[in-house]
């Protein structure tokens, strides 16, 4: 019977206002970091199709071949150094995305830290704060 009672008082936390508002900021920066990942998931992607584009734009034995680039909608021919110099631009614009989408899900990852501090600290085991990995 005290088994029982000790139970049903740890369950008995009181959720406060600024409790409710530290859940909704952990909820809102989880799905901040998600959606983060994604995006450098899919700039790696991009990344990838570039160098992969250069380093066919390399072997390429024609050098006086005119090479069509995508600018929007539209594809513009470029000689293959033009085209080779605009690849390594939009690939550094590239890298610099990556860099700075990793340095914000870093940032967010430091806030989430220190909530869950605060909120196991308070709640327990009655708050499930992991990301579930399904």
């Amino acid at each position: 019977m005290a088994a029982t009672m000790k139970k049903t008082a740890v369950e008995d936390v009181n959720v406060t206002f600024e409790d409710q508002k530290k859940i909704n900021t952990f909820a809102r920066n989880t799905n901040r970091m998600t959606e983060f990942k994604d995006e450098i998931e899919a700039k790696k992607k991009s990344l990838q199709n570039l160098q992969d584009a250069s380093d066919d734009l390399m072997m390429a034995e024609d050098d006086t071949l005119l090479v069509p680039y995508q600018i929007g909608d539209v594809f513009i021919s470029h000689t293959q150094e033009e085209t080779q110099e605009m690849l390594e631009a939009a690939k550094e614009q590239l890298q610099q995305e990556i860099k700075d989408l990793e340095g914000k899900v870093s940032a967010i990852q430091q806030v989430l830290g220190d909530l869950k501090v605060q909120l196991y600290a308070k709640f327990g085991n009655n708050i499930n704060l992991e990301a579930d990995e399904s």
